[in-house]
């Protein structure tokens, strides 16, 4: 029952998802067990897929046609992404971007990332990337629905695996005794990695299957030279990263699937 545990405490750390009371208890919590939890982070993303994919089939079938449908689904199931993770990886996007567009000094950057008050930059961050999710599921839902369903399933379970490669092959350079990740920090095992892999395999193979390769291979190329972006600027800055920097990471990973899934098209 070890695996359906530890997949349960995910659900608990990264989403708004109630587990709570007996449930609660039986789960369990230790810092060793939320670093086992992490093999299961995309299978966090299968539920916001599931949620947020219905969100957008259910409104772009029940709106009149309009060019504007696929505009207000892609609104919509953005909303229920939000609600549903209550903006846990958002939060980490915007920190990231005050703290690197705050100070050029690292020191000031971990200082002001621990900062729970928003500045200018991380307001920047949080609308341009919203924009961008909405704006880039609504012309995916302009060739049809379909298209951008599988880009959500695509895009929000490998945003949740190519973090995990962070940790990996990062120091964790937050602060210890306060960070909610720090268990996080120390070394993903393969079979951890393997796992988180597993997970994302049907719904990439869905959307492969699907809308084709090409659908498949550039969204993954895309997210992943994110990644590559993402993991030299935490180097050169932060010498490693903190918490808040894999939530950037999944945030800019996913918006990079959608751009590609676009592309594709």
């Amino acid at each position: 029952m070890a695996p359906i545990r530890h997949f349960l405490l995910a659900v608990q750390f990264f989403t708004r998802i109630p587990v709570t009371g007996r449930l609660a208890r039986w789960v369990g919590y230790s810092p060793a067990m939320l670093r086992a939890s992490a093999a299961h982070f995309p299978g966090v993303g299968w539920l916001v897929a599931l949620v947020a994919g219905a969100v957008y089939a259910v409104l772009f079938l029940a709106l009149p046609e309009s060019d504007l449908s696929a505009l207000v689904a892609a609104t919509a199931c953005t909303v229920a992404s939000v609600l549903l993770t209550g903006g846990f990886h958002e939060d980490g996007l915007a920190d990231v971007a005050d703290g690197l567009g705050g100070s050029a000094g690292r020191e000031r950057a971990l200082e002001i990332m621990k900062d729970s008050r928003i500045g200018a930059f991380g307001a920047m961050a949080l609308v341009l990337a919203l924009l961008l999710k909405v704006a880039l599921l609504a012309v995916l839902g302009s060739a049809g629905p379909d298209a951008a369903l599988a880009a959500l399933a695509g895009g929000q379970v490998l945003s949740r695996f190519l973090p995990l490669l962070l940790v990996r092959t990062m120091a964790h350079v937050g602060d210890a005794a306060h960070s909610k990740s720090k268990p996080l920090a120390d070394q993903i095992t393969n079979g951890a990695l393997a796992c988180a892999a597993l997970w994302c395999f049907v719904p990439l193979a869905l959307v492969g299957w699907t809308q084709g390769a090409l659908f498949l291979i550039v969204p993954m190329v895309t997210s992943t030279l994110a990644l590559l972006y993402l993991r030299r600027l935490f180097a050169r800055r932060l010498q490693g990263f903190t918490g808040d920097c894999l939530g950037a990471a999944q945030q800019v990973c996913e918006i990079a699937f959608y751009l590609g899934a676009a592309l594709a098209l």
